[in-house]
């Protein structure tokens, strides 16, 4: 059993910064993949960006690409996505996942946090 907690979340004009933290407990961590997950209204679920819990790979979805760096601190069993260059478009309830299997797809992931919610003004 994982649980994951996100904090950071809130307001940010357009171009500006932010960085979420996600929180994780639980047995076996090293064995999970960890990734974020966007909900915006009226869309489906986007996967943001992944990273492998010992290994630290990492990859991304094409509309993150180049702006939003995930990492991870293991001693603190912290996971981060650090965003830059924001936009009115990256609005959404932004939720950290656990899963066994290296994938993009939310349905792989099995354990989830509650989400913080981000909001860019233009």
């Amino acid at each position: 059993q994982v649980q994951l907690v996100e904090f950071g979340g809130g307001l940010v004009q357009a171009g500006g910064s932010l960085r979420l933290s996600c929180g994780a407990s639980g047995r076996g961590l090293s064995n999970y993949h960890m990734a974020w997950f966007r909900q915006s209204p009226g869309l489906e679920r986007e996967f943001i960006g992944r990273i492998s819990w010992i290994a630290g790979t990492t990859s991304y979805g094409d509309s993150v690409k180049g702006r939003f760096t995930i990492s991870r601190d293991v001693a603190k069993n912290t996971l981060y996505l650090e965003m830059t260059n924001l936009e009115p478009e990256d609005t959404g309830v932004y939720r950290c996942a656990a899963g066994v299997a290296v994938s993009r797809s939310s349905y792989r992931y099995d354990y989830w946090g509650h989400g913080t919610p981000v909001t860019v003004s233009s």
